[in-house]
């Protein structure tokens, strides 16, 4: 172990970055004095000397790793946020900082601030993934993540005239000072019409305390011959770059637009850049260590975050073949390093390649995929299973001509996970009951979880302070439920004063920060009503939306029970090619710009429209909300990450009984929620006769809102998205029933839902008894509880030894 370890000396001091560290960063990097530098470069050198201050342990971390048995996490997303202040905070070198940094004249604020959101995710899949991160660090468990360092991210999302337009987010034009490139470790990667070089970048993750830095490597794709001289020097300029533009295309962009045959191929290659990186890069140092290839599965759990790294399972197999192993062999020990994370129902997301694109990209992959099919047919034809069942599951469906990955990743792994209770038993009972028939032993429930050390110690700090002097203790911020034991204070009146107090302080942040960002005034003293998260139809944006212009006719008409004042702040982006999602968007928007005219209407409600929604936006959002919006249609959200959040953060839910809404209700009880809506099976018993025409003469206000998307109320500058919102809720279409979504259906008690919320508001003691007992009740939503059943669970792996 390093003389500097952290487990030998103070951490505080070890991690004290003094003037003089501060003055050789600003020296060597800038050849400028500290407090000569702009915001940014000093963020940059207070990060580099963090990274130089930590490196011995992160060394040590390492090396004591190497023995045992470790878990990889292959993700195609990693929503990070901002590593600065979280890295201080998990150093417990914060106020040293800033106390150093005040002494030179400098905020720490202004240099945090000046750090880009790193654009490598984009909703819940890849901020789970940080969070599972973050926990494995704290709980000194021995886990690496694996993925794309991408140079763009998704997109940075701007609002014009109402409309989303997508921005290239060039995040990393700036140096980032927490990646360390490592050329000398790049792995070479083959498709089937180039060969591309995956270099790696590391990220130390840092565990709370400070005693565990574990690490997330992400690949950037280059080329292998940078630039061709000779058809520079012949006047072929573009072509001595085009091989180098289509390596790097392949790290470009996060989820790039699949609506062509190019988007769907570059999907692909990126799948198996990443992954064949990974586990290349695993074998390799399996390799080196002098063990044996069918004992891989002995030293590596690697899971499997959706199916975006499904090709695992034949790349894995490859590898193994081409260490000498049989191909049932290298199956065998393939299914034992393997487990797979299901994180939908929605078929959509249940990923299908077309064959003839998967031969052409893929070849090699392709053959050991029917190879495997091969083996799964014979397996089913052992156990008697007639053909229809079959070709039901096959991996590779004739009839479709694609390949289904999620099968692939069924059939190759040796556990399978669901990621809440009510998730699990769907995938169980129905959308993936065969699979639970033949392998009831393979399917687990892993309900998702949250960090507290970001999303409330760091988010939320005057509450988090106020918690741990409660308790008398800060054990929670690595046992998440000692919070239950503040549930006999929910009749104190002093105490729900307090938590009522430091809620307004953190609703006053936001609402100068919304005001600086969006340009709109919200009001103090009204609800903060609050849906954040991505664009989809099943999360029902549009409900809120409709609502929304309920609420504006009823304030117009002065409706005593819409006479209540409400900031609504609606935020997300959709996928570039979902037209209907981005038509959503619009109407929001429109909604908005008719309510901000009519001075009588907002004096009650004001709408934000939160434009590029980002891991910094939302820790100033979630401390500030009162209501935590989970609206999707019963039995469509896998579990949901935003409703723990808020619940840890002292909101309501107003919610349906769908994903991990479920269980929040289970802990913190029905009576301090709104919920609403019908049930999954109450969905499924009514769609066979759903009529949702006919709502719109049964519920009182509906046929108005609905049929402002075509009466002329509003504008969607010529698209036809708003007719086509309409034609899908009334009309469906070839492949869907009207209103597939229930959006109708669940109008009348989302707005009854309201009403109560909004009744209950009025008596701020009762609000915040609600949201103090959420708080209270949101012990087991956190990552750290999930991550230590993953461990036990699935990776049979634990803490490595000092």
């Amino acid at each position: 172990m390093s003389e500097q370890s952290p487990r030998t000396n103070d951490p505080e001091r070890l991690f004290a970055l003094t003037p003089e560290k501060l003055a050789r960063e600003a020296a060597s990097h800038y050849g400028k004095e500290f407090t000569a530098l702009s915001a940014k470069e000093q963020y940059r050198c207070v990060s580099a000397a963090l990274m130089s201050a930590i490196a011995p342990l992160w060394h040590d971390s390492a090396v004591q790793q190497e023995t045992g048995k470790r878990a990889c996490y292959l993700s195609s997303e990693f929503l990070m946020g901002r590593a600065l202040s979280n890295n201080l905070q998990n150093l417990n070198a914060l106020v040293p900082l800033q106390e150093t940094l005040k002494a030179l004249g400098v905020d720490l604020l202004s240099l945090q601030d000046t750090e880009e959101d790193p654009g490598l995710g984009n909703g819940g899949l890849g901020r789970l993934a940080a969070c599972f991160l973050d926990s494995a660090a704290t709980l000194e468990l021995p886990l690496m993540g694996y993925g794309i360092r991408y140079q763009y991210g998704m997109f940075r999302q701007q609002i014009i005239n109402g409309m989303q337009v997508e921005e290239g987010d060039d995040w990393g034009a700036f140096e980032d000072p927490w990646a360390l490139r490592k050329p000398q470790e790049r792995i070479l990667i083959h498709f089937g019409d180039q060969s591309v070089w995956a270099v790696p970048y590391d990220t130390p993750i840092i565990g709370y305390g400070a005693k565990t830095i574990n690490t997330l490597r992400l690949f950037a794709a280059e080329p292998v011959e940078a630039f061709h001289f000779e058809a520079f020097n012949d006047g072929r300029y573009l072509e001595s770059v085009t091989e180098a533009v289509a390596a790097r295309t392949i790290s470009r962009v996060l989820y790039p637009n699949d609506n062509t045959r190019e988007g769907k191929a570059l999907r692909l290659k990126q799948e198996y850049f990443f992954t064949s990186a990974a586990l290349t890069d695993l074998m390799r140092a399996h390799k080196k260590k002098g063990r044996a290839p069918e004992d891989f599965f002995k030293y590596h759990a690697v899971q499997l975050n959706d199916t975006h790294p499904s090709l695992a399972v034949p790349e894995l197999i490859r590898l193994l073949k081409e260490e000498g192993l049989s191909f049932e062999e290298a199956f065998e020990a393939t299914f034992q390093t393997l487990s797979y994370t299901n994180h939908t129902i929605l078929a959509e997301a249940l990923e299908k390649w077309d064959m003839a694109l998967f031969q052409e990209i893929l070849p090699k992959m392709y053959e050991l995929i029917e190879a495997i099919q091969n083996k799964w047919d014979r397996e089913l034809l052992e156990r008697g299973e007639p053909q229809a069942i079959r070709e039901e599951l096959a991996i590779l469906d004739e009839h479709e001509h694609v390949a289904r990955m999620a099968y692939l990743a069924l059939y190759g792994t040796h556990a399978v996970n669901g990621v809440a209770k009510m998730h699990t038993e769907i995938l169980k009972h129905q959308e993936l009951k065969h699979w639970y028939r033949l392998y009831p032993e393979r399917f687990q429930n892993k309900t998702n979880g949250i960090t507290q050390r970001r999303w409330f110690l760091h988010a939320n700090h005057e509450m988090a302070d106020f918690v741990s002097e409660l308790l008398g203790s800060k054990d929670w911020i690595v046992d998440l439920s000692q919070l239950a034991n503040l549930k006999p204070l929910a009749t104190d009146e002093a105490v729900l004063s307090r938590f009522w107090e430091i809620k307004k302080r953190k609703k006053h942040a936001l609402l100068q920060y919304v005001r600086f960002n969006e340009g709109t005034a919200l009001d103090p003293d009204a609800i903060f009503d609050v849906q954040v998260k991505r664009i989809h139809e099943y999360k029902r944006q549009l409900l809120n939306a409709f609502h929304l212009l309920d609420l504006y006719y009823r304030i117009q008409e002065e409706d005593p029970t819409a006479l209540c004042r409400r900031n609504v702040l609606i935020g997300g982006k959709a996928a570039p090619g979902y037209f209907r999602a981005k038509g959503i968007i619009k109407f929001i928007n429109e909604i908005k710009n008719l309510i901000e005219r009519d001075a009588k209407v907002r004096e009650y409600l004001k709408v934000v429209f939160i434009e590029n929604y980002n891991v910094s936006y939302a820790e100033r959002i979630f401390p500030a909300a009162d209501l935590s919006e989970q609206i999707s249609t019963a039995g469509k959200e896998a579990s949901g990450t935003g409703n723990m959040k808020f619940m840890l953060n002292g909101a309501v839910t107003i919610g349906t009984l769908d994903g991990a809404n479920v269980e929040i209700v289970e802990e913190a009880g029905a009576q301090n929620n709104f919920i609403f809506g019908r049930t999954a099976q109450e969905l499924f018993a009514l769609r066979p006769s759903y009529n949702p025409k006919a709502l719109l003469q049964e519920v009182p206000g509906l046929e108005r809102v609905v049929q402002s998307l075509v009466d002329g109320t509003f504008d969607d500058d010529g698209t036809g998205a708003f007719a086509d919102i309409h034609r899908s809720l009334l009309e469906g279409t070839s492949w869907e029933a009207p209103d597939v979504y229930f959006v109708l259906a669940d109008f009348d008690e989302y707005r009854n839902a309201q009403n109560r919320a909004a009744q209950v508001f009025a008596d701020p003691l009762q609000f915040a008894r609600m949201g103090f007992l959420n708080m209270a009740s949101s012990g087991k939503f956190s990552s750290d509880r999930t991550i230590r059943e993953y461990a036990k669970d699935i990776w049979n792996v634990s803490p490595a030894a000092r």
